[in-house]
């Protein structure tokens, strides 16, 4: 796995050379794509919220050449959607283990872990962040998390997180 000083702010102003290896972007969606908030209509259906800047960022990114994915232990209609409106390569929904489902995936597309960045905010996405070559987190994050990730946003979770990521890959790439 690539060596990197724990937690490393990502900042507007400051350059990423290691980001040129990211071949997969992946990231949670509660609490990193939405504020982690669950919201219920009057007849139960379940809505999530998700910030443009972080859509915008991620079409962005894909222009670049790095292929993006969602991956979720939710499995809600709001997610697959969002993920068709941006034209990311992956969504996986309902997802258990998700250090499985990143693996095969980082070898269908001929990568290894250390060229994969993976975002999260919870326990259930450690052992993934504990195997890909840049592990991010968020400001709102449970402090397992933090504690194993390379880097922390300055925007937390549905509000710009992701597009704080984004932003700093794609700078990474041009170096």
């Amino acid at each position: 796995m690539t060596t990197i000083p724990k937690l490393k702010p990502l900042t507007p102003q400051n350059n990423y050379p290691e980001f040129s290896h990211i071949k997969l972007l992946c990231c949670d969606c509660d609490g990193v794509m939405t504020d982690g908030g669950l919201y219920y209509d009057a007849t139960g259906h379940m809505m999530a919220k998700f910030h443009v800047l972080d859509g915008m960022g991620l079409k962005l990114l894909m222009k670049t050449g790095v292929k993006t994915c969602l991956i979720t232990q939710s499995k809600t209609g709001a997610i697959d959607k969002r993920a068709e409106i941006l034209g990311l390569t992956y969504c996986f929904t309902g997802v258990e283990d998700k250090l499985t489902t990143i693996t095969q995936t980082a070898a269908e597309l001929g990568i290894t872990m250390d060229e994969v960045a993976h975002i999260a905010d919870d326990v259930n996405d450690i052992p993934l962040l504990e195997k890909v070559g840049f592990a991010i987190t968020v400001p709102n994050a449970v402090t397992e998390v933090k504690a194993i990730s390379h880097y922390i946003t300055e925007r937390p979770g549905g509000s710009g997180a992701v597009r704080d990521l984004t932003d700093a890959i794609i700078r990474g790439q041009k170096v």
